[in-house]
Protein backbone atom coordinates (compact mmCIF):
# COMPACT_ATOMS: atom_id res chain seq x y z
CA UNK A 1 0.00 0.00 0.00
CA UNK A 2 2.86 2.64 0.67
CA UNK A 3 4.75 1.01 -2.27
CA UNK A 4 1.26 2.13 -4.61
CA UNK A 5 1.23 5.90 -2.49
CA UNK A 6 4.56 6.59 -3.27
CA UNK A 7 4.60 5.75 -7.34
CA UNK A 8 1.49 7.98 -7.24
CA UNK A 9 3.02 10.64 -6.00
CA UNK A 10 6.51 10.61 -8.24
CA UNK A 11 4.19 10.28 -11.04
CA UNK A 12 2.59 13.66 -10.01
CA UNK A 13 5.50 15.35 -9.70
CA UNK A 14 6.51 14.37 -13.15
CA UNK A 15 3.40 15.90 -14.60
CA UNK A 16 3.94 18.88 -12.79
CA UNK A 17 7.66 19.14 -13.78
CA UNK A 18 6.46 18.69 -17.33
CA UNK A 19 3.94 21.43 -17.51
CA UNK A 20 5.47 23.81 -16.65
CA UNK A 21 8.74 23.22 -18.96
CA UNK A 22 5.92 23.41 -21.62
CA UNK A 23 4.16 26.53 -19.88
CA UNK A 24 7.66 28.16 -20.09
CA UNK A 25 9.11 26.96 -23.35
CA UNK A 26 5.33 28.42 -24.78
CA UNK A 27 6.44 31.82 -22.79
CA UNK A 28 9.80 32.02 -24.41
CA UNK A 29 8.28 31.48 -28.08
CA UNK A 30 5.52 34.17 -27.36
CA UNK A 31 8.02 36.67 -26.32
CA UNK A 32 10.28 35.73 -29.20
CA UNK A 33 7.73 36.51 -31.85
CA UNK A 34 6.29 39.66 -29.96
CA UNK A 35 9.64 41.15 -30.22
CA UNK A 36 10.43 40.50 -33.64
CA UNK A 37 6.79 41.75 -35.05
CA UNK A 38 7.17 44.75 -32.64
CA UNK A 39 9.14 46.76 -35.46
CA UNK A 40 7.30 45.91 -38.70
CA UNK A 41 3.75 44.80 -37.31
CA UNK A 42 0.73 46.40 -35.55
CA UNK A 43 -1.86 44.35 -33.06
CA UNK A 44 -5.47 44.60 -33.19
CA UNK A 45 -7.78 42.07 -31.59
CA UNK A 46 -10.31 39.95 -32.70
CA UNK A 47 -12.39 37.66 -31.46
CA UNK A 48 -10.15 37.40 -28.54
CA UNK A 49 -7.26 36.57 -30.64
CA UNK A 50 -4.13 38.59 -31.60
CA UNK A 51 -3.86 39.37 -35.28
CA UNK A 52 -1.20 40.61 -36.92
CA UNK A 53 -1.29 43.17 -39.55
CA UNK A 54 1.46 44.63 -42.15
CA UNK A 55 2.19 48.35 -41.38
CA UNK A 56 2.00 50.28 -44.95
CA UNK A 57 5.54 50.89 -47.01
CA UNK A 58 6.67 54.54 -47.53
CA UNK A 59 5.33 56.31 -50.74
CA UNK A 60 8.31 57.92 -52.32
CA UNK A 61 7.55 61.61 -53.44
CA UNK A 62 6.36 62.58 -56.63
CA UNK A 63 8.29 64.40 -59.50
CA UNK A 64 7.60 67.63 -59.96
CA UNK A 65 5.46 67.91 -62.81
CA UNK A 66 3.02 65.34 -61.53
CA UNK A 67 3.37 67.55 -58.05
CA UNK A 68 2.25 70.21 -59.32
CA UNK A 69 -1.01 68.61 -61.15
CA UNK A 70 -1.82 66.64 -57.84
CA UNK A 71 -1.35 70.29 -56.36
CA UNK A 72 -4.70 71.81 -58.68
CA UNK A 73 -3.41 75.35 -58.12
CA UNK A 74 -0.86 75.26 -61.13
CA UNK A 75 -3.16 74.49 -63.94
CA UNK A 76 -1.74 77.33 -66.29
CA UNK A 77 2.03 76.10 -65.42
CA UNK A 78 1.06 72.72 -65.85
CA UNK A 79 -0.71 73.75 -69.39
CA UNK A 80 2.51 75.85 -70.01
CA UNK A 81 4.98 72.82 -69.08
CA UNK A 82 3.05 70.58 -71.69
CA UNK A 83 2.64 73.83 -74.39
CA UNK A 84 6.60 73.99 -74.40
CA UNK A 85 7.57 70.63 -74.52
CA UNK A 86 9.27 70.56 -71.24
CA UNK A 87 7.44 67.69 -69.78
CA UNK A 88 9.64 64.89 -69.94
CA UNK A 89 12.67 67.61 -68.86
CA UNK A 90 10.77 68.08 -65.90
CA UNK A 91 10.15 64.32 -64.40
CA UNK A 92 13.40 63.81 -65.52
CA UNK A 93 16.14 62.70 -63.56
CA UNK A 94 17.37 66.34 -62.44
CA UNK A 95 17.15 67.53 -59.64
CA UNK A 96 16.03 70.96 -60.31
CA UNK A 97 14.52 74.08 -58.17
CA UNK A 98 11.16 74.80 -59.25
CA UNK A 99 9.67 78.94 -58.56
CA UNK A 100 6.35 77.63 -59.49
CA UNK A 101 3.89 80.62 -60.34
CA UNK A 102 0.33 80.20 -59.07
CA UNK A 103 -2.47 80.36 -61.58
CA UNK A 104 -3.33 83.36 -59.70
CA UNK A 105 0.05 84.61 -60.87
CA UNK A 106 -0.68 83.68 -64.26
CA UNK A 107 -3.67 85.47 -64.16
CA UNK A 108 -1.52 89.16 -62.77
CA UNK A 109 0.05 89.60 -66.50
CA UNK A 110 -2.01 91.29 -69.57
CA UNK A 111 -4.71 90.05 -70.43
CA UNK A 112 -3.93 87.62 -73.47
CA UNK A 113 -0.63 86.99 -72.45
CA UNK A 114 -0.79 83.89 -71.54
CA UNK A 115 -2.77 82.97 -74.42
CA UNK A 116 -0.26 84.64 -76.74
CA UNK A 117 2.56 82.47 -74.72
CA UNK A 118 0.51 79.11 -75.62
CA UNK A 119 0.33 79.43 -79.26
CA UNK A 120 2.76 76.89 -81.25
CA UNK A 121 4.93 79.93 -82.86
CA UNK A 122 5.58 81.31 -79.65
CA UNK A 123 7.42 78.38 -78.42
CA UNK A 124 10.93 79.36 -78.07
CA UNK A 125 9.41 82.58 -76.08
CA UNK A 126 7.32 80.44 -73.58
CA UNK A 127 10.26 78.14 -73.28
CA UNK A 128 12.38 81.05 -72.22
CA UNK A 129 9.75 81.99 -69.91
CA UNK A 130 9.51 78.97 -68.27
CA UNK A 131 13.29 77.84 -68.04
CA UNK A 132 13.43 81.14 -65.80
CA UNK A 133 11.91 79.79 -63.27
CA UNK A 134 14.02 77.37 -62.54
CA UNK A 135 17.42 76.73 -61.44
CA UNK A 136 19.45 73.57 -61.60
CA UNK A 137 20.23 71.53 -58.46
CA UNK A 138 17.99 71.32 -55.24
CA UNK A 139 18.44 74.31 -53.48
CA UNK A 140 15.59 74.51 -50.04
CA UNK A 141 14.60 77.27 -48.79
CA UNK A 142 17.82 77.61 -45.96
CA UNK A 143 19.80 78.00 -49.00
CA UNK A 144 17.85 80.03 -51.33
CA UNK A 145 18.06 83.05 -48.07
CA UNK A 146 21.96 82.97 -48.81
CA UNK A 147 22.11 83.60 -52.06
CA UNK A 148 21.77 86.92 -53.58
CA UNK A 149 21.35 85.52 -57.06
CA UNK A 150 20.79 82.49 -58.63
CA UNK A 151 21.86 81.03 -62.41
CA UNK A 152 18.65 79.79 -64.46
CA UNK A 153 18.54 76.91 -66.57
CA UNK A 154 17.23 79.61 -69.11
CA UNK A 155 20.80 81.47 -69.03
CA UNK A 156 20.01 84.61 -67.15
CA UNK A 157 20.35 84.98 -63.21
CA UNK A 158 17.42 85.86 -60.84
CA UNK A 159 18.15 88.19 -58.06
CA UNK A 160 17.21 87.21 -54.65
CA UNK A 161 16.28 89.88 -52.13
CA UNK A 162 15.58 88.82 -48.07
CA UNK A 163 13.52 91.58 -46.70
CA UNK A 164 10.90 92.06 -43.46
CA UNK A 165 11.12 88.46 -42.95
CA UNK A 166 9.93 87.67 -46.38
CA UNK A 167 12.01 86.60 -49.66
CA UNK A 168 11.37 87.82 -53.24
CA UNK A 169 12.85 86.56 -56.81
CA UNK A 170 12.97 88.93 -58.94
CA UNK A 171 9.81 90.69 -58.02
CA UNK A 172 7.68 87.99 -57.20
CA UNK A 173 7.43 86.40 -53.58
CA UNK A 174 7.83 83.36 -52.46
CA UNK A 175 4.90 82.59 -50.70
CA UNK A 176 5.65 78.75 -49.62
CA UNK A 177 8.50 76.84 -49.63
CA UNK A 178 10.47 73.73 -49.60
CA UNK A 179 7.62 71.27 -51.51
CA UNK A 180 10.04 67.82 -51.47
CA UNK A 181 9.32 66.14 -55.01
CA UNK A 182 11.26 63.02 -56.07
CA UNK A 183 13.41 65.06 -58.47
CA UNK A 184 13.74 68.27 -56.99
CA UNK A 185 11.69 71.02 -54.72
CA UNK A 186 8.98 73.62 -55.39
CA UNK A 187 9.08 76.98 -54.16
CA UNK A 188 5.68 78.62 -54.56
CA UNK A 189 5.37 82.16 -55.93
CA UNK A 190 2.79 84.88 -56.60
CA UNK A 191 4.13 86.51 -59.82
CA UNK A 192 5.09 85.67 -63.20
CA UNK A 193 9.01 86.44 -63.59
CA UNK A 194 10.17 87.31 -67.27
CA UNK A 195 13.76 86.98 -68.72
CA UNK A 196 15.42 90.72 -69.30
CA UNK A 197 15.25 91.33 -72.92
CA UNK A 198 18.48 91.02 -75.09
CA UNK A 199 19.39 93.74 -76.79
CA UNK A 200 17.86 94.22 -80.16
CA UNK A 201 20.48 92.74 -83.17
CA UNK A 202 21.22 95.40 -85.12
CA UNK A 203 19.15 95.15 -88.50
CA UNK A 204 21.48 94.78 -91.98
CA UNK A 205 21.89 98.61 -92.75
CA UNK A 206 22.81 98.97 -89.04
CA UNK A 207 25.43 96.39 -89.41
CA UNK A 208 26.47 97.80 -92.34
CA UNK A 209 27.03 101.22 -91.49
CA UNK A 210 28.72 99.79 -88.09
CA UNK A 211 31.00 98.00 -90.52
CA UNK A 212 33.01 100.76 -91.39
CA UNK A 213 34.04 98.62 -95.08
CA UNK A 214 30.77 99.10 -96.70
CA UNK A 215 30.60 103.68 -97.25
CA UNK A 216 29.98 102.98 -100.68
CA UNK A 217 27.30 100.73 -100.43
CA UNK A 218 25.31 102.58 -97.72
CA UNK A 219 25.34 105.80 -99.71
CA UNK A 220 24.02 104.16 -102.76
CA UNK A 221 21.48 102.04 -99.96
CA UNK A 222 20.16 105.73 -99.22
CA UNK A 223 19.91 107.15 -102.73
CA UNK A 224 17.90 104.30 -103.93
CA UNK A 225 15.27 105.08 -100.73
CA UNK A 226 15.89 101.42 -99.61
CA UNK A 227 17.20 102.24 -96.03
CA UNK A 228 13.54 101.67 -94.74
CA UNK A 229 13.03 98.48 -96.96
CA UNK A 230 16.55 96.91 -95.90
CA UNK A 231 15.43 97.60 -92.01
CA UNK A 232 12.43 95.80 -92.04
CA UNK A 233 11.38 92.66 -91.21
CA UNK A 234 12.65 90.48 -94.05
CA UNK A 235 14.39 88.48 -93.86
CA UNK A 236 16.88 89.20 -96.70
CA UNK A 237 19.94 87.79 -97.72
CA UNK A 238 22.63 90.39 -98.68
CA UNK A 239 25.60 89.97 -101.25
CA UNK A 240 27.24 92.67 -99.97
CA UNK A 241 29.85 94.50 -102.18
CA UNK A 242 32.65 96.26 -100.42
CA UNK A 243 33.86 99.69 -100.86
CA UNK A 244 36.94 97.98 -102.61
CA UNK A 245 34.34 96.19 -105.05
CA UNK A 246 32.93 99.72 -106.19
CA UNK A 247 36.20 101.21 -106.61
CA UNK A 248 36.85 97.79 -109.57
CA UNK A 249 33.78 99.72 -111.68
CA UNK A 250 35.03 102.44 -114.29
CA UNK A 251 35.77 105.64 -113.16
CA UNK A 252 32.80 107.74 -112.88
CA UNK A 253 30.47 104.97 -112.59
CA UNK A 254 29.17 105.29 -109.00
CA UNK A 255 28.69 109.33 -109.39
CA UNK A 256 26.63 108.74 -112.06
CA UNK A 257 24.24 106.10 -110.53
CA UNK A 258 24.08 108.56 -107.62
CA UNK A 259 22.39 111.18 -109.48
CA UNK A 260 18.53 110.97 -108.88
CA UNK A 261 17.80 110.76 -112.81
CA UNK A 262 19.15 107.65 -112.42
CA UNK A 263 17.48 106.22 -109.28
CA UNK A 264 15.61 103.35 -111.31
CA UNK A 265 18.80 101.69 -112.67
CA UNK A 266 20.75 102.13 -109.39
CA UNK A 267 18.12 100.22 -107.38
CA UNK A 268 17.57 97.61 -110.43
CA UNK A 269 21.33 97.05 -109.07
CA UNK A 270 21.00 97.11 -105.60
CA UNK A 271 17.86 94.79 -105.59
CA UNK A 272 19.82 92.29 -107.68
CA UNK A 273 22.36 91.39 -105.01
CA UNK A 274 19.12 91.05 -102.49
CA UNK A 275 17.76 87.38 -102.00
CA UNK A 276 14.43 87.00 -99.55
CA UNK A 277 14.95 84.84 -97.09
CA UNK A 278 17.32 84.42 -94.71
CA UNK A 279 20.24 81.75 -96.65
CA UNK A 280 23.54 80.88 -94.75
CA UNK A 281 26.06 79.73 -97.16
CA UNK A 282 25.54 76.24 -97.15
CA UNK A 283 21.84 76.97 -98.85
CA UNK A 284 23.61 79.07 -100.44
CA UNK A 285 25.92 76.63 -102.25
CA UNK A 286 23.40 74.16 -102.71
CA UNK A 287 20.56 76.41 -104.13
CA UNK A 288 23.02 76.75 -107.50
CA UNK A 289 20.35 79.63 -108.50
CA UNK A 290 18.87 82.27 -106.85
CA UNK A 291 16.09 84.32 -107.56
CA UNK A 292 16.79 88.53 -106.34
CA UNK A 293 14.65 90.41 -105.08
CA UNK A 294 15.30 92.39 -108.76
CA UNK A 295 13.53 89.68 -110.30
CA UNK A 296 16.71 88.03 -112.18
CA UNK A 297 18.31 85.13 -110.92
CA UNK A 298 22.01 85.01 -109.88
CA UNK A 299 24.14 81.88 -110.19
CA UNK A 300 26.22 80.25 -108.07
CA UNK A 301 29.71 78.50 -108.45
CA UNK A 302 32.18 76.44 -106.24
CA UNK A 303 34.79 76.07 -108.31
CA UNK A 304 38.07 78.47 -107.25
CA UNK A 305 35.95 79.12 -103.85
CA UNK A 306 32.34 80.18 -103.95
CA UNK A 307 30.81 82.73 -106.29
CA UNK A 308 27.99 84.61 -107.07
CA UNK A 309 27.48 86.04 -111.06
CA UNK A 310 31.55 85.56 -110.92
CA UNK A 311 32.12 87.79 -107.55
CA UNK A 312 33.67 86.14 -104.89
CA UNK A 313 32.29 85.41 -101.81
CA UNK A 314 34.87 86.14 -99.36
CA UNK A 315 33.19 86.21 -95.98
CA UNK A 316 29.70 84.66 -94.90
CA UNK A 317 27.07 84.38 -92.84
CA UNK A 318 27.38 87.70 -90.85
CA UNK A 319 24.10 87.30 -89.14
CA UNK A 320 21.42 90.36 -88.41
CA UNK A 321 17.85 91.28 -86.99
CA UNK A 322 16.57 91.03 -90.25
CA UNK A 323 18.84 88.67 -92.29
CA UNK A 324 22.39 87.78 -93.43
CA UNK A 325 25.22 89.24 -95.06
CA UNK A 326 27.54 87.49 -97.34
CA UNK A 327 30.53 89.97 -98.71
CA UNK A 328 31.87 89.97 -102.15
CA UNK A 329 34.42 91.14 -103.52
CA UNK A 330 32.75 92.57 -107.49
CA UNK A 331 29.89 94.52 -107.85
CA UNK A 332 27.15 92.39 -109.89
CA UNK A 333 25.45 93.64 -112.36
CA UNK A 334 21.63 92.38 -114.01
Amino acid sequence: MLFRSLVAVALMLTFVSTSSADTKRRHVRMTATRSTCSSTCSTSKSAGHAVMTSLPAHQAASDIVDTAVAAGSFKTLVAAVKAAGLVETLKGKGPFTVFAPTDEAFAKLPKGTVEDLLKPENKDKLVAVLTYHVVAGKVMAADVVKLKSARTVQGQEVAITVADGGVSVDNAKVVKTDIACSNGVIHVIDSVILPKSAPATPDIVDTAVAAGSFKTLVAAVKAAGLVETLKSKGPFTVFAPTDEAFAKLPAGTVESLLKPENKDKLVAILTYHVVPGSLKAGDVVKAGELKTVNGKTVKITTDGGAKINGAGIVKTDIETGNGIIHVIDTVILP
